[in-house]
């Protein structure tokens, strides 16, 4: 698709109507608002930016509506996943990922980041040739969504404590063997949608001194995300072994830069809040998932406030659905602080897209969202008059659309029609 004609769309941080845009190999040349439509251009109705999906993890798909029955915590959920994770061969989870990341770019997510940690055979062993990452990289090819495959450090079971065997298909054998395979992977499977960044899966899965050697060796630009205080039981044990909380941890090794995102971010304390504002670190909140463990509602206004760049995952994927994130994101806190409001309508556009975009290292990063010349063509298409957007003010659309609502993806300027349930 060269041109598109939109009866509206999200450009520079605002709707504007007749709105066409113009690529050239899948890259926006031009937006031009207040316009009629040209002889061959593709007819769009609500267009806005791709919805950028900065935290997954495509097995944990196995567990959606299989885990209720068991209550507990999440520590209790955690045991079931390590079981879904024993079970994936690289063919399983190609077919998987497939399905995962088709259901994602459907919902309106144009790109994703996948937070990898199944790196081998059970056993610990090394697949030939990157097996299971190679195995999402094509699957993300063959669905058509952006993939920044965040290759990830897992060395640790715990904080003082050696890989479980459940554990040891996650673990290299130290921390610049890691660094060693980061490298080879980032040369083999980069392309037109798939990347390479990097994660470190918890403080509890690494030691200081790897996290060192990491702040040390690892590029500077390269995204890094963390899950970073998750559950109170982290912040215990970190403080413990370290008397520092996970970000101060990460920050006394350099870590905590505007390449960081922080996952998750649901117990901080108000220093930890300082350092990532003051770093411009991302932090990616995951709504649905957040609920569905039971992990707390972390402090995001507090966050954004403090300069922080806030962004959304699925996460588990519980739910695949950016509309349903942006919105919990909003009526999450506004349970928190009793009062509504939290967020301007702006705010969680931008959370959903650019935010993400910048969490990733993607083109798209912006203090006002919106499409515009230079960057990649990538965009959804939102319904806006069924029976749940009809009336709504377009701008507020995070709010009352879900996924059901979105009608086209482009990524890449490939339009993808979604297809009638």
């Amino acid at each position: 698709m060269t041109a598109a004609h939109c009866r509206a769309a999200l450009v520079d941080g605002a709707f504007a109507d007749d709105v066409r845009i113009t690529a050239r190999e899948g890259v926006v040349v031009g937006v031009t608002s207040g316009v009629p439509a040209q002889p061959g251009d593709t007819r769009l109705g609500v267009v806005v930016p791709g919805f950028v999906n900065a935290h997954s993890h495509a097995f944990h798909r196995l567990l959606r509506g299989r885990t209720h029955g068991g209550g507990g915590d999440f520590w209790v959920w955690r045991e079931q996943m390590y079981q879904a994770a024993a079970e994936l061969t690289p063919e399983s989870y190609r077919e998987l990922a497939e399905r995962v990341f088709v259901e994602m770019r459907d919902a309106g997510y144009t790109a994703v980041g996948e937070f990898h940690y199944v790196h081998h055979r059970p056993d610990g062993t090394a697949y030939p040739d990157h097996a299971m990452e190679r195995a999402l990289a094509e699957a993300a090819v063959a669905a058509g969504i952006r993939l920044v495959l965040l290759d990830t450090c897992y060395l640790r079971g715990g904080v003082g404590h050696d890989l479980s065997d459940r554990q040891r298909r996650f673990g290299d054998r130290d921390v610049h063997a890691w660094l060693e395979r980061w490298h080879a992977l980032r040369e083999a499977v980069a392309g037109p949608l798939v990347s390479v960044g990097a994660a470190v899966h918890s403080v509890r899965a690494v030691t200081p001194a790897d996290l060192a050697v990491i702040g040390q060796e690892l590029p500077a630009d390269v995204p890094l995300h963390v899950h970073v205080s998750e559950q109170p039981a982290e912040n215990d044990a970190c403080r413990q072994a370290y008397s520092l909380t996970p970000t101060a941890l990460l920050a006394e090794h350099g870590l905590v830069r505007p390449t960081l995102s922080a996952v998750h971010a649901t117990h901080l304390t108000e220093h930890d809040i300082a350092l990532l504002g003051a770093a411009g670190a991302s932090v990616v909140m995951c709504p649905t998932t957040e609920a569905d463990l039971g992990d707390g509602i972390g402090p995001a206004p507090e966050l954004l406030s403090a300069g922080a760049t806030l962004a959304i995952g699925s996460d588990q994927h519980a739910v695949i659905d950016p509309f349903e994130e942006l919105a919990r994101l909003e009526l999450d806190q506004r349970l928190r602080a009793q009062r509504r409001g939290i967020f301007t309508p702006a705010q969680l556009w931008h959370a959903g897209s650019a935010g993400g975009a910048r969490a990733l290292g993607l083109p798209g990063w912006s203090e006002r969202v919106g499409l515009r010349p230079g960057i990649p063509f990538d965009a959804v298409e939102v319904d806006a008059a069924t029976s749940r957007t009809r009336d709504a003010d377009i701008g507020q659309l995070p709010l009352v659309a879900r996924a059901a609502d979105v009608t086209s993806t482009i990524v890449g300027g490939i339009l993808t029609r979604r297809e009638a349930p």
